[in-house]
């Protein structure tokens, strides 16, 4: 198990990761999230030994990294994943895989199992970017890492590829049964992925969950921002229920609190044109394909946005009529 307590780091007594402390099970993925700046890729420095640290202890069956002991970032066993690859180019992939290693039995492993065989022989500059980021991961488990971090690693890959790779990684990892930190700016990679997910906010952990329960029970309103979009209207709340401008809304039982803000998802709401009549008209609209977003301003003046299908074109403008669709219970907010 891969432990984190009170981390923190400064750069010229700037404070970029405070106090962070979390667990991480032998074979469990966490995908670690935030805007740009807020510290992830210092996190992964700082567990690699590449940075010191100024408070807090990292530790791993076998040491314990402090301010006073450092242990040097060959001694930890970590293996990092980069987005640029990092791959030796006058190297064949079988030569990369197993650089450094005196028995080639366990890159012979991670080549097969990664889709590599056929590119043995092959070279860097042969190679796509999946596949190069394939044989850095294979390179990286062929060592047998005690824990292994990822920063970004699709990032420099196209959306489709994307979409298939990062499973091909998750599968890996989950194989090699070995902790990992996985840094993303990509909120849909970090919720299918991660076992956990932790969203970073200027160097503190806001939370640190379950990706279901991180999206469904944000602990603040930054992380219901960050994780998808948002939108708030205030509520008088009784029981299990809340009073909105749009009608009733499940919501989970508040011992202390009798009114506030209820978060709605773009798919908690549902709206259609109406010739006259309804409660709010089209904003702005946006088609992603398969749906289309919707920002409708209600007469209140409060703005909600709502996902419907692509086959209902709505222009902006027109007058609608929003609905609360959803059952299951919505999180809410002093």
């Amino acid at each position: 198990m891969l432990k984190v307590n009170n981390l923190s780091v400064s750069y010229d007594n700037t404070r970029v990761v405070n106090q962070l402390s979390l667990n991480l099970d032998d074979d469990e993925i966490l995908m670690l999230i935030g805007p740009t700046g807020c510290g992830k890729t210092t996190v992964l420095r700082a567990l690699a030994g590449l940075i010191p640290i100024d408070e807090g202890e990292i530790s791993l069956p076998g040491w314990t990294a402090t301010v006073n002991k450092r242990i040097a970032p060959e001694k930890r066993k970590v293996g990092m994943v980069f987005q640029d690859f990092a791959l030796f180019p006058h190297l064949t992939v079988e030569q990369n895989v197993g650089f450094r290693l005196k028995d080639t039995a366990t890159a012979d492993h991670w080549i097969k199992l990664l889709g590599l065989d056929a590119l043995r022989n092959a070279k860097p500059g042969r190679l796509s970017g999946g596949q190069k980021q394939r044989v850095a991961l294979a390179r990286t488990l062929a060592h047998e890492p005690d824990f292994v971090l990822l920063d970004e690693p699709l990032s420099n890959l196209d959306a489709a590829l994307k979409d298939s790779l990062r499973w091909d990684i998750r599968h890996a990892l989950k194989t090699a049964k070995v902790p990992a930190i996985w840094v993303t700016h990509d909120q849909d990679e970090a919720l299918s992925v991660g076992d956990r997910i932790g969203i970073l906010d200027k160097g503190r952990l806001s939370q640190i969950d379950t990706p279901e329960h991180c999206f469904d029970k944000p602990q603040n309103r930054f992380v219901a921002y960050f994780l998808g979009e948002a939108s708030f209207l205030p509520g008088q709340f009784s029981g299990h229920k809340a009073e909105t401008e749009l009608g009733d809304a499940p919501i989970r039982e508040q011992a202390d609190l009798v009114q506030g803000d209820v978060l709605f998802r773009p798919d908690d709401l549902t709206l259609h044109a109406v010739a006259d009549g309804g409660n709010g008209h089209i904003e702005w609209q946006r088609f992603e394909g398969e749906s289309r977003l919707y920002a409708v301003t209600l007469d209140s003046g409060h703005l909600v946005k709502v996902r419907a299908s692509h086959e209902n074109a709505i222009d902006i403008g027109d007058r609608v009529a929003v609905h609360i669709a959803t059952t299951h219970p919505l999180a809410v907010f002093a």
